[in-house]
């Protein structure tokens, strides 16, 4: 399946396949995630399993720097999947993602219609301010 640019509640979304690339280097984002946003979308939904397990493992800086770059790009980074088994891995990455969901830049979420929801205009944490 190819990476679909779909508009959610006036919100241009990469939403891209499970079966794309895997993301094990910043420079991989760079090239998959944030080039193919870049010109088209504010957001880029990335599969969870297609980052390498680097991500998930913050000792290895891997996930801050390609958050870094989708900010200093003004892309928008949703994780989506279930990561509850990686979450069981330790405290500073449930942290991560209980930190990001709280703000406007990066998401963790289940799956696609999460996405919308927290698209919504009315949504807390949404890009819109009323």
């Amino acid at each position: 399946m190819a990476d679909l640019l779909v508009e959610h509640h006036g919100v241009p979304v990469i939403v891209c396949a499970a079966d794309g690339p895997p993301v094990a280097t910043v420079q991989d984002a760079l090239d998959q995630l944030i080039g193919s946003a870049f010109h088209r979308a504010e957001v880029v939904a990335v599969p969870a399993e297609r980052f390498d397990d680097a991500f998930f493992d913050l000792s290895s800086g891997l996930a801050g720097a390609i958050m870094q770059k989708c900010v200093n790009y003004r892309i928008r980074l949703v994780v989506l999947g279930d990561i509850t088994h990686r979450l069981r891995a330790g405290s500073a990455l449930s942290d991560l993602v209980r930190e990001a969901n709280r703000g406007r830049h990066v998401w963790f979420l289940p799956d696609v219609e999460s996405l919308v929801v927290r698209l919504a205009p009315e949504a807390p944490g949404s890009s819109y301010s009323g």
